[in-house]
């Protein structure tokens, strides 16, 4: 048994909380917003995020970061991407006056906004090595609405430290959650954050009306896009073909979960981008990643032509149809190229 501080009470962050305290952890979930606290507490639910699922009546909630984290051995961030640095600022006052070195963990899936940095070399930035121990990232196909209904899930634990990521897989694991642990950090997220751009596409493709060849086409050479981009900081080719790359690509481009599907599907059906991010009530991280990724390729001179439409769509107002037809009227290419 660890205790374990879980950062943000999103749907993610809430599943995550309740398995952890389920495998018979101390767990405490951390949230900065009171009524959210009182409503864990008090009626065991968080119905803005996962509005069917009933939490452990015994996992406590806080808006006290310092309490959350007093005398944790594990902490987890599961807070949107532009609130990481922000919020692993604010721990580590706490871990500093707590004279604690936790392990750090983080389950969220982008690219820092501006920086376009993986979350994991913000938390490094952020929380000096005295502070604490290894940094792991834990990804792959997931929903959290699935994993609370006690779907069968297998996620990745990805850390330099092969070690500590076999804590973290510990940790988690139980009779419906598997976790594999991998040394390629940069991988991991990368394709983590990047499928999230193609579940866009692949959510306004079902807006438009296109069938299964047309997304299956469009998961396929998105997910070489991904690679290309990867490669090019140093990740390993093969953690694409896995859980964190097209195992996420897949569950996030084909279910009603993945609010970036949901986004692109209204942008399918016409509506603006606007509309679609005041209606969805939670982050759209893809939306994000899109530009981050666009202006990665442009630094690596890396080929994205996917990923260029769709930002062309997103940033550029574009209309969806025309940049499909510029796509498929490319001059034609190899495929392993």
């Amino acid at each position: 048994m660890k205790k374990i501080a879980v950062l943000g009470a999103g749907s993610w962050g809430t599943v995550l909380a309740n398995l952890l305290f389920e495998n018979g952890n101390a767990v405490t979930l951390w949230t900065r917003n009171p009524k959210q606290v009182a409503e864990i507490n008090q009626q065991h639910t968080n119905q803005h995020y996962l509005p069917k699922f009933q939490l452990n009546a015994k996992l406590p909630a806080t808006s006290d970061l310092t309490k959350a984290l007093t005398a944790a051995e594990v902490v987890l961030f599961v807070v949107p991407t532009n609130a990481t640095r922000s919020v692993a600022k604010q721990t580590v006052k706490a871990l500093a006056d707590l004279h604690i070195k936790p392990l750090i963990v983080h389950a969220s899936k982008g690219l820092e906004q501006q920086t376009h940095k993986r979350l994991s070399r913000v938390l490094a930035e952020e929380i000096p090595v005295q502070l604490r121990q290894a940094i792991v990232v834990l990804s792959g196909p997931s929903h959290a609405e699935d994993v609370a209904a006690g779907d069968i899930t297998s996620l990745t634990a990805a850390s330099a430290d092969l070690k500590t990521a076999e804590v973290i897989q510990q940790l988690f694991m139980n009779d419906y959650f598997r976790v594999y642990t991998n040394p390629d950090v940069v991988g991991v997220e990368m394709g983590a954050a990047l499928k999230n751009v193609i579940a866009i596409g692949a959510g306004a493709l079902h807006g438009l009306g296109y069938g299964d060849n047309t997304k299956a086409a469009l998961m396929t050479r998105g997910l070489a896009e991904i690679s290309r981009l990867g490669a090019a900081f140093g990740a390993n080719p093969l953690t694409f073909i896995g859980l964190s790359g097209v195992g996420d690509l897949i569950v996030t481009c084909t279910s009603v979960h993945s609010r970036n599907w949901r986004a692109g599907n209204q942008l399918g059906q016409g509506q603006t981008l606007k509309t679609v991010l005041q209606n969805m009530g939670m982050v759209v991280e893809g939306v994000a990643t899109t530009k981050a990724a666009y202006e990665l390729a442009q630094q690596k001179e890396v080929e994205m032509p996917i990923t260029t439409a769709i930002y062309h769509v997103l940033y550029q107002q574009k209309d969806i149809r025309t940049e499909i037809a510029n796509l498929m009227r490319r001059e034609g290419k190899m495929e392993l190229a």
